[in-house]
């Protein structure tokens, strides 16, 4: 594809229009924060929100400016995931078809979170609970707070803890034993097991948990963030390659990555003892 027509492909999102959270930019607008804002609630997810969050991950592959993303909650709570009367109640009074229609929309979140090219932080305090769960699950990078409470609590209302591809991710990041014991009991999971666990990968106070992630973000969005999309592409399909497909794989995504122009003055930089700037070409 050339320039001018990939051009028509991407747009700048730093002044998207949220309708069902809150949205920002970062100034140079190479940074964006998804904040859940039902804080009333606990931040639960509707099924309007659930679409949107769908729509906006998907769109973000077009993305001409997001090199990163952190999605968090506010007022002390990350998420407690799909609200009672507005999701839980009507489910009980669907037909099979709308059931499976809805849980094919959750799942289809899911697949946009990771096949949408930037990195997500998500930034967990407070509760992170059955859907909000997924959603730190499904994010690339995880940092909490000592008082993050996160719970796969599906099998607690009758469901199984087969819900937006868990059983298939949460054993990829903690280990097989660990992710059945959290979805057959429910159970929540402290955040001292989480980051031993690997499931967050730091723990910061309160006060500056939203500014560490931030400045992940940043970095990341400041580095090699066409070698970050490929690294994030590479992370989700080596799951379904043997071995032999993976280098091959990995073969040609640096080959890919040694012929852009940020490779070239990433080499300039270093011959030069000093920090390389990186355009994403």
């Amino acid at each position: 594809m050339s320039d001018a027509s990939m051009a028509g492909h991407l747009r700048p999102f730093k002044d998207y229009q949220a309708r069902h959270f809150l949205w920002q930019a970062s100034e140079d607008g190479r940074v964006a924060t998804i904040r859940l804002n039902r804080p009333e609630r606990k931040n639960p997810l509707t099924f309007e929100s659930y679409a949107e969050l769908r729509d906006l991950f998907r769109d973000l592959a077009h993305a001409s400016d997001i090199r990163a993303v952190v999605l968090t909650g506010a007022g002390g709570n990350f998420s407690s995931g799909g609200d009672v009367f507005e999701i839980i109640e009507p489910l009980t009074k669907m037909a099979m078809p709308d059931l499976l229609a809805f849980t094919r929309m959750t799942g289809e979140l899911v697949k946009a979170m990771r096949k949408c090219p930037q990195p997500i932080i998500a930034a967990v305090d407070g509760i992170c609970a059955g859907a909000g769960a997924i959603l730190a699950m499904a994010s690339d990078m995880r940092l909490a707070t000592p008082e993050a409470k996160t719970a796969f609590l599906f099998t607690r209302v009758g469901l199984a803890g087969a819900d937006m591809g868990a059983c298939g991710i949460l054993p990829r990041i903690i280990g097989q034993g660990r992710a059945a014991e959290l979805l057959f009991t429910g159970r929540s999971m402290s955040p001292e097991e989480g980051q031993a666990w690997g499931f967050y990968n730091a723990l910061h106070a309160v006060g500056s948990l939203e500014a560490e992630a931030l400045k992940l973000a940043h970095s990341l969005a400041d580095g090699p963030w066409f070698a970050h999309t490929m690294t994030k592409t590479m992370l989700n399909q080596e799951w379904a390659m043997g071995i032999d497909e993976m280098i091959e794989a990995e073969a040609q995504a640096q080959a890919i990555c040694m012929a852009t122009k940020d490779f070239r003055r990433a080499f300039e930089a270093f011959a030069e003892k000093r920090k390389p700037t990186f355009e994403g070409d």
